[in-house]
């Protein structure tokens, strides 16, 4: 792909010869490279380079077209570009999306820096050094069916007609395993555990076949669950999996589109427990791959949704902050639509406990792994979900961050979504 400069005087220079005065675009490139094995064996390899912009045109109406193409010379861009002209005539009349009146702010933490590619054969030696790590934790544990190494590079840039022009590039690598078991008389159980780091040098392959083994071994001895009340605590997987299934509760978008628990009158309700806090922070240091801008160039940044059980924000995008008299969030997606989605989330709890907790040691506790079906189980709109679980025991000593109840379950009373 060209570099962000050619592509905008490419831009610019086809849309003076088309009288096209608005426009802007957004594009992206993947370099990247990953593999599987199975039972000491190589299994499959992909290298892929993946290139696309999208492209939005406004005519003298204030209509908007929309294109998208992997075709970034002089040539394509005109051809983009007057393609979304031509759709403009046919755009929405009401609320049509527009530059978002941050994307020309500067940034101050946009990263260049790429990792070093590790060569295929490389990969394919540390991916089957963890598979055999993983068979020989327990001899129950009969393959690792599911499995993953991976490493991309990424540059990505938006640019429109009123000067803005960003640019960001940078390198994510990741490992992922799961395991299965086979023992006589008993159902298969499986786990599985993953990684990700800017690096393949320092990406935790270790902890990752630790965490697996430890997982799966942990579901060996199971036994049926008798009826009764018990006090559950999730894992942060399964707390995230059910707090991305209710995200609509923070969506400006959805809740325009009145596809949200929560209505724009909400700010400010208490919708949680006083000890839970919650944010979209994009930049967070754990946050590998972060993004420092979105789609609309408005600059990423820590967005507080939830504080003390207290619900203190939304997320937006240009649009959607212009409706609802805020300011955008830097979690716009643009396209067809422009949709919103958060970036990372960061859940704490407001006054944590000092209180450590065993779950080897704990009674009448029930810890979930992990959640499935989110698809079909949650009804986001109705604040209620029935799903099935994974069920299981960690060596790990719990430190009490929520309540003294943890969570037991989640559900809509009234006018208020609560976090028991």
């Amino acid at each position: 792909m060209p570099n962000i400069n050619e592509i905008a005087n490419y831009a610019k220079e086809s849309a003076g010869k088309l009288g096209i005065k608005k426009f802007d675009i957004y594009g992206s490139t993947a370099d990247g490279t990953s593999v599987q094995v199975d039972q000491g064996e190589p299994k499959q390899v992909k290298a892929s380079n993946l290139s696309g912009v999208t492209v939005r045109v406004w005519n003298e109406d204030n209509t908007m077209g929309v294109t998208s193409t992997t075709d970034v010379d002089p040539k394509g861009l005109e051809l983009a570009l007057k393609t979304a002209y031509e759709a403009s005539f046919f755009g929405v009349k009401e609320n049509v999306p527009d530059f978002s009146p941050e994307s020309t702010v500067p940034l101050n933490n946009s990263s260049h820096d790429k990792a070093s590619q590790a060569s295929v054969s490389h990969l394919i030696e540390s991916l089957l050094a963890a598979e055999k790590e993983v068979l020989a934790a327990h001899s129950a544990i009969k393959g690792v069916p599911y499995n993953s190494l991976a490493q991309r590079d990424f540059d990505r840039f938006y640019l429109n007609s009123d000067g803005a022009m960003r640019t960001e590039s940078g390198s994510v690598s990741s490992i992922y395993l799961y395991s299965k078991t086979e023992e006589d008389g008993k159902k298969p159980r499986s786990a599985g555990a993953f990684r990700i780091s800017q690096s393949l040098e320092n990406l935790d392959i270790n902890g990752c076949i630790k965490e697996t083994a430890e997982k799966t071994i942990s579901h060996l001895n199971y036994e049926k669950i008798k009826t009764g009340k018990y006090r559950v605590v999730f894992s942060a997987d399964a707390f995230l999996s059910l707090l991305g299934a209710f995200s609509n509760l923070f969506n400006a978008q959805s809740i325009l589109d009145k596809q949200s628990l929560s209505t724009p009158d909400d700010l400010g309700k208490q919708i949680a427990s006083p000890l839970l806090s919650v944010c979209d922070d994009a930049l967070h240091p754990a946050n590998i791959g972060a993004e420092t801008f979105d789609g609309e160039g408005t600059p990423t940044r820590k967005v507080s949704l939830i504080e003390n059980g207290v619900l203190t924000g939304f997320l937006h995008s240009a649009g959607t902050a212009k409706r609802m008299n805020a300011k955008p969030t830097g979690n716009a997606n643009i396209g067809a639509k422009v949709t919103v989605s958060p970036n990372f989330y960061h859940v704490f709890a407001a006054a944590p406990g000092e209180q450590e907790l065993s779950l080897e040691t704990a009674e009448n506790v029930i810890f979930i792994d992990d959640l499935q079906a989110l698809h079909a189980g949650v009804k986001a709109l109705q604040g209620s979900f029935s799903l099935p679980l994974m069920v299981g025991l960690s060596r790990t000593v719990l430190r009490q961050v929520l309540s003294q109840q943890l969570l037991l379950e989640i559900f809509w009373n009234s006018s208020n979504l609560l976090f028991l």
